[in-house]
């Protein structure tokens, strides 16, 4: 059983690898950029959808000023490099989504998913190092942050090849949520960082659910699914930056 779960992540992380190789390339959708709520706000184009990247910029910002000051201490230490990148990837977020959505093309597109790579990068290289998986964090996030990186730039590219492909995108979002439970599970999670993760990534779920269902939302609530989105995402990254935080209070006593 133990050696099963020590090969349980790349197992996991092969069989999508191979899934999404055999299923073929995958376009951006025709209509993605056709978002529900085009209102103007202060004087803001899709305002809704532009300003409420604001949350992530907070969240992110938040995380940077508590934990800068602890960044030595054993409770993030070990961990500290990726930690940091999801913070910093945050606050890139924000400002990237914001631009998109200014004015949404598949251009400004690229500036909008780059920094998210950072985040999901920040987030497997941190729980790696805290799960004792990873020998050095900062070897970790630096090549993570890379496939990301390179993940949006295929995509980018292949569609100006004329057929997209989001698969190692998509692979490299998916990832947080496939790996770092089973790296939970074997390694030296405590509870309380199994449940923040779950608890994260539960709200996540639902800001996903939300963006499918952008026009519904708007209609039924005048607030659009996409709105709704960056708001449970910025919450369920606000989730791990709060545990980051009591983790260090509590080992400070």
């Amino acid at each position: 059983m133990y050696l099963l779960l020590a090969w349980l992540p790349t197992l996991v992380t092969a069989a999508a690898g191979i899934g999404l190789l055999a299923y073929g390339p995958i376009a951006q959708p025709q209509a993605y950029h056709a978002f529900a709520d085009t209102r103007t706000i202060l004087g803001v184009a899709n305002g809704a959808n532009v300003l409420s990247n604001l949350a992530f910029a907070l969240v992110g910002l938040y995380g940077l000023v508590r934990l800068w000051p602890a960044r030595r201490d054993p409770a993030v230490a070990a961990a500290w490099p990726g930690h940091f990148v999801f913070l910093l990837g945050l606050v890139l977020t924000a400002a990237g989504s914001a631009y998109y959505h200014d004015a949404p093309d598949n251009a400004r597109l690229v500036w909008d998913r780059l920094p998210m790579t950072l985040v999901c990068a920040g987030l497997l290289a941190a729980v790696r190092a805290d799960t004792g998986y990873a020998a050095s964090a900062t070897r970790d996030v630096l090549v993570l942050s890379i496939a990301g990186i390179a993940s949006v730039v295929w995509w980018h590219l292949t569609e100006q090849w004329g057929e997209g492909d989001l698969r190692p995108y998509l692979l490299f979002q998916a990832l947080p949520i496939l790996l770092i439970p089973l790296w939970q599970l074997r390694g030296n999670s405590t509870q309380g960082d199994r449940r923040a993760y779950l608890l994260a990534f539960g709200v996540y779920m639902l800001a996903k659910l939300a963006e499918f269902t952008d026009r519904a939302l708007f209609d039924l609530l005048s607030v659009s699914g996409h709105t709704i989105k960056h708001l449970l995402a910025a919450a369920a990254t606000g989730v791990i930056a709060a545990h980051l935080v009591r983790r260090v209070d509590a080992a400070r006593g």
